[in-house]
C-alpha cells in the first residue's frame, strides 16, 4: 500500500449470549455487499475506538452493549487499493438489551441473525471474521469470555507543580486535561464500569467526574491510592485492589503516574497473571490515557485481555 494512502480504521463487536446452555452469537447480512458479517464501522473525528464499537453496533443492530475485552483486530485490502484494519470485542447480550433492540431492515443491513457458534462459522463470508469468531470460542471453551474490567485511569494534564502555590493534592486540570477527560469518559463508559474510586487529589477528581456524568455513578474518593500516601508510604492499594476483585464488577481507579504500576501490578499479583509484562506495560500511562485489565469472572480469576486508550483529541 503505497504510504500516502491512509488505512481506514474500524471498530467493531461480535454479540454473544447464551439460551438454554447453547451460546448464540449474531450476524448482519448486507445487501449491498452481498455478504454475512459482524457489526462494525469506520471510526469518526475526535471518537475513541471502543465508542465507535458501541455506536456502530447500536445503529447496525439497534443493541445498546456493553464491551467485553478484546478479540484483537484483522486488516485486509480494499477494492480501492487502501488498506483497513478492525477492532473488534466481544460483547453479551442481555435480554433487556435484546429486548430493547429497535432494529429495522435497512439500505445498510438487510437483517440480522442469531446464530450457534459452528453454523455462525459456516454462514460468515470472510475468513478474517472467522479467525475472531475463533477466538471468541476458545474462550467460551475455557470459561473465560464473561469479564469484568479493572480500568486504571490516569488523571488528565494538570497544572504544573512548579508553578502551583498551594497543597499538590489541590493542583487543579489545565484545559487541555479537561478536553483529556472528557474524550477518555466515552471509552471508559463503553465498558460499563458500576463503580468509580478516585484518589482525593482534585486533578483526580475533575478527571473522573466526566465518567461520573456519563454513567450516572458517583466517585468514592479514597486517599489509599493518592500520590500523597503513595510518597509517604501511607498508600494500600492491595486493599483497593482485592476488594474489587472480589466484587467482580467492572471499576475504574482514576489515580497518578507513580502509583499506576503499584495498582496494575497488585492486579497481576492476584490473579496470578503470566503476561506481567503487559500489565508494567500498560502501567506507563500518559495523561488522560487509561488501561483496561479484561478479568475473567469464573475462579479462579484470570487476565483476559490489557488494552490502553487514549483520549482522542
Amino acid at each position: 500500500m503505497p504510504p500516502t494512502m491512509s488505512t481506514v480504521v474500524a471498530a467493531g463487536t461480535v454479540c454473544w449470549r447464551e439460551r438454554n446452555g447453547t451460546v448464540l452469537v449474531l450476524v448482519i447480512r448486507r445487501d449491498e455487499h452481498e455478504d454475512v458479517s459482524f457489526p462494525k464501522g469506520k471510526v469518526e473525528a475526535r471518537e475513541t475506538l471502543p465508542e465507535t464499537a458501541v455506536r456502530e453496533t447500536r445503529e447496525e443492530t439497534g443493541l445498546a452493549v456493553t464491551l467485553g475485552a478484546s478479540l484483537g483486530s484483522i486488516e485486509y485490502p480494499l477494492p480501492g487499493g487502501r488498506g483497513k484494519v478492525v477492532h473488534f470485542w466481544a460483547a453479551e447480550v442481555t435480554d433487556a438489551a435484546r429486548k430493547a433492540s429497535d432494529f429495522t431492515p435497512n439500505t445498510e443491513v438487510a437483517s440480522i441473525e442469531w446464530l450457534p457458534l459452528a453454523a455462525a462459522r459456516s454462514t460468515l463470508t470472510y475468513d478474517h471474521d472467522r479467525g475472531v469468531l475463533d477466538e471468541l470460542a476458545a474462550r467460551i471453551e475455557r470459561n473465560t469470555a464473561r469479564t469484568f474490567a479493572i480500568m486504571a485511569l490516569r488523571h488528565g494534564k494538570a497544572v504544573p507543580a512548579s508553578t502551583w502555590r498551594g497543597p499538590d493534592a489541590s493542583r487543579p486540570l489545565e484545559p487541555l486535561g479537561h478536553d483529556q477527560a472528557a474524550s477518555i469518559a466515552r471509552a471508559v463508559a463503553s465498558f460499563g464500569p458500576r463503580k468509580l474510586v478516585s484518589s482525593t487529589a482534585a486533578r483526580c477528581l475533575a478527571t473522573i467526574e466526566p465518567v461520573s456524568t456519563l454513567t450516572g455513578l458517583e466517585v468514592k474518593a479514597t486517599a489509599a491510592i493518592s500520590q500523597d500516601a503513595h510518597e509517604d508510604g501511607d498508600a494500600n492499594v492491595e486493599r483497593v485492589i482485592d476488594k474489587r476483585l472480589a466484587r467482580a464488577v467492572s471499576a475504574v481507579l482514576c489515580s497518578h503516574g507513580p502509583v499506576l504500576p503499584d495498582i496494575l501490578d497488585r492486579v497481576g499479583a492476584a490473579t496470578g497473571a503470566i503476561g506481567r509484562r503487559a500489565l508494567r506495560h500498560a502501567s506507563m500511562l500518559d495523561t488522560g490515557d487509561v488501561a483496561v485489565v479484561h478479568v475473567s469472572t469464573s475462579q479462579p480469576h484470570s487476565i483476559v485481555s490489557v488494552e490502553t486508550y487514549s483520549p482522542a483529541l
